[in-house]
């Protein structure tokens, strides 16, 4: 049976001399996988260029509720993305967002609320004019909100930590070594509050902006099961400064 799907794409294998198959969290299913045939050749309908890192699909797919590789039967891009494959601190950003998502969000079934978070997220970072040093880390702090473990947004008076085990704001500093201490705590508030549309209005400098990364990548550690460990943020922090 043939079903219309929005769909971003998350990884590329080979299969074969000239097919691949495309893990594409779709609106419609989940992450599902899907090959392609002939999709390296020249004049392929369905080209391995149209399936980069979190490209924006329009798709329709035939579907078999048994867990088992799916098939495409039509697939543009949609909308088609302007800066990122032409910006290199976007490339990077898409880049360590993929390595991020891929290892997060596994479900294989539909969730609309995810799915068009991690979409209009995309949009936004295509059409981004200013500095997009900071996406990636509201990204993280954002899509915690569909994983699971958003922070709690509530900082009291005086609450100078982040217990990163318990995602709380608290004036006194956990038993635990999993905490944000000041100057840390403010910043990561600021980015809390703020989200995508003021962005621009944080001021951090590189080296705290590495830092919140690598807790923010120990938060996910805890809340994610096999996370494991990032390796293109490094790439990205190179890219950033």
């Amino acid at each position: 049976m043939l079903h219309k799907t929005r769909g971003i794409v998350f990884k590329v294998t080979d299969y074969g001399e000239s097919s691949v198959i495309a893990q594409v969290y779709t609106e419609k299913f989940g992450l599902q996988s899907y090959i392609v045939n002939g999709a390296k050749k020249p004049k392929a309908k369905i080209h391995r260029n149209m399936l980069q890192p979190l490209s924006l699909l329009d798709m329709v797919v035939y579907h078999k509720n048994t867990g088992s590789v799916q098939r495409i039967a039509e697939l543009k891009n949609s909308p088609q993305l302007q800066s990122i494959p032409y910006d290199v601190i976007k490339t990077s950003l898409v880049m360590f967002l993929n390595e991020v998502l891929y290892k997060s969000v596994k479900q294989q079934s539909g969730d609309e609320h995810l799915f068009n978070f991690i979409f209009h997220a995309i949009e936004l970072l295509d059409q981004q004019t200013v500095s997009p040093a900071n996406f990636h880390l509201i990204f993280l702090i954002r899509l915690s909100r569909y994983l699971g473990f958003y922070p709690d947004r509530n900082k009291p008076e005086g609450a100078d930590y982040f217990d990163m085990k318990d995602g709380v704001f608290t004036k006194y500093k956990p038993e635990n070594w999993q905490y944000l201490s000041p100057p840390h705590t403010e910043n990561f508030y600021q980015l809390l509050k703020y989200g995508f549309e003021h962005m621009e209005q944080i001021s951090l400098k590189n080296d705290e902006r590495r830092y919140l990364l690598n807790k923010l990548l120990e938060y996910y550690a805890q809340h994610v099961e096999g996370f494991g460990n990032i390796r293109s943020h490094e790439v990205l922090e190179e890219v950033l400064g």
